[in-house]
């Protein structure tokens, strides 16, 4: 039996790259937010948390605040991932793009605990929870949207844009701190300084929103409202049906955004209060990785297509594994051309992760129930692991006296996440995503489809 033509989700790859785009700009925005926090996180501690008298424990606190409004984003996931499984995903991504610029414009407008004592906390706290509530919609979202409006045979190679806006965020809010930090003063700094680039983040939100508005919806989704006229099933069914794919998804966000945020979030502050270098060189050094970054993650998605996203992210997480305690150990050496290379090894390793998981962990799941799926796993281990590794590495280098203790932690994580997927993953690089038609994008890969069996299209468990 041949699959007929008809049943085969046909895109255009200009609107495909037009997607990409504007759920990059969305993703950006996200974690432009987030990098402001981690860069000006000294900062922050002491405009809000003032009434500490331990500068070490300031930055507990405000990376606790930072851990914290992790907890909304499984909250997020549930309230987004219902929606976007029964409305379409387009709804929800022009919805959490525009709370995410609203909360980021807002912490740059709170008063400080000097001025408004133990408010300015709460009011921290508050932005964070919007941030993190829009966040438990946005990325999973994203993902889901990419995934279903790419051909099969390059889902990662676009599905790396979402990432590569992750770094433009990064790299934006590394530049505006690192300018900032140059030009004016630590008085300057401190009393205004911190807030521009949390205001001018405001304009990048509506010109994530303006794009996203003019999207079409995800072909597959259209398709499974248009075939499927079952009840959508309930989260106990999902849990009941779906338990390996979840927990395989759940430890693969756990390794990924473990790396991500030691990386990305933490590092500035390591750099900084542990081994005594500047603000202003830390930053320029991991935007300097983050740079080469991008054209990694690009390159490693292309290769995941071609090579299958299992064998890549074998060899990432094998990498990992064998060289993060070197990696730590080279920073703690301190000149800086050692901590360049320390940095660059995770960033290297990162941007592996980066070219793979966003296409990866859609394909886990099936269409109807894919969203909602991904949204509360993904969440609910990143507020476990992702959100608290900055908080947990302060705490064990803290506790222990070791600079190495950050390293110890992403290596277990690492051998953790190479076991599982040696055993309990099968790549779905080139494949129809779980429960959809194929999709392509060219009448050579129609045909080519076309003369395949089913048993060769549709996933076997």
């Amino acid at each position: 039996m041949k699959f007929r033509k008809e049943k085969v989700n046909v895109v255009d790859m200009k609107q495909t790259k037009k997607s990409v785009y504007a759920t990059g700009i969305g993703n950006a925005m996200e974690w432009f937010d987030f990098g402001l926090y981690s860069y000006l996180a000294i900062i922050i501690s002491q405009n809000f948390f003032s009434a500490v008298e331990n500068d070490e424990l300031k930055l507990v606190f405000t990376f606790a605040t930072f851990a914290i409004a992790f907890l909304m984003r499984p909250i997020g996931g549930i309230v987004f991932g219902r929606i976007g499984d029964r409305l379409g995903r387009k709804v929800v991504l022009t919805t959490t793009i525009v709370m995410m610029a609203a909360s980021t414009l807002l912490i740059g407008l709170l008063p400080t605990y000097d001025q408004i004592g133990i408010w300015a906390p709460i009011l921290l706290l508050l932005a964070r929870i919007l941030q993190g509530f829009s966040t438990g919609g946005e990325y999973a979202g994203a993902m889901v949207y990419i995934a279903e409006s790419s051909p099969d045979n390059k889902r990662s190679a676009l599905g790396s844009g979402l990432e590569i806006g992750t770094l433009g965020g990064y790299i934006l809010a590394s530049i505006l701190a690192t300018v900032l930090f140059v030009t004016l003063s630590d008085d300057q700094m401190a009393s205004w300084g911190w807030r521009i680039p949390f205001i001018l983040g405001a304009p990048l939100g509506l010109f994530g929103l303006y794009l996203r508005r003019h999207l079409d919806e995800s072909p597959i989704f259209e398709n499974e409202i248009n075939e499927n006229t079952e009840e959508p099933a309930s989260f106990r069914e999902i849990l009941r049906d779906h338990k390996r794919d979840i927990i395989v998804c759940f430890i693969a966000v756990a390794f990924f955004n473990i790396t991500n945020y030691m990386l990305l979030s933490y590092m500035p502050s390591y750099l900084n209060e542990v081994m005594g270098i500047s603000s202003s060189t830390s930053t320029i050094l991991i935007t300097g990785v983050m740079f080469i970054m991008i054209p990694l993650a690009y390159f490693f998605g292309k290769l995941s297509d071609k090579k299958g996203n299992r064998n890549i992210v074998l060899f990432a997480l094998a990498g990992l594994s064998i060289l993060s305690i070197l990696s730590f150990y080279l920073i703690g050496l301190k000149p800086l051309l050692f901590v360049g290379i320390g940095i660059f090894i995770l960033g290297f390793f990162l941007a592996i992760f980066e070219g793979t998981m966003p296409s990866l962990l859609p394909s886990i799941f099936y269409t109807d129930v894919r969203y909602r799926t991904l949204s509360v796993t993904f969440n609910v281990s990143v507020s476990i692991f992702g959100g608290t590794t900055p908080l947990v590495s302060t705490w064990l280098v803290h506790a222990t006296q070791n600079p190495l203790a950050p390293a110890y932690y992403l290596t277990a994580v690492s051998v953790i996440g190479f076991i599982t997927f040696f055993f309990f993953f099968k790549s779905t690089s080139g494949k129809a995503l779980k429960g959809s038609h194929p999709t392509v994008s060219t009448e050579k890969e129609l045909q080519a489809v076309a003369k395949k069996p089913d048993d060769a299209l549709w996933w076997a468990e």
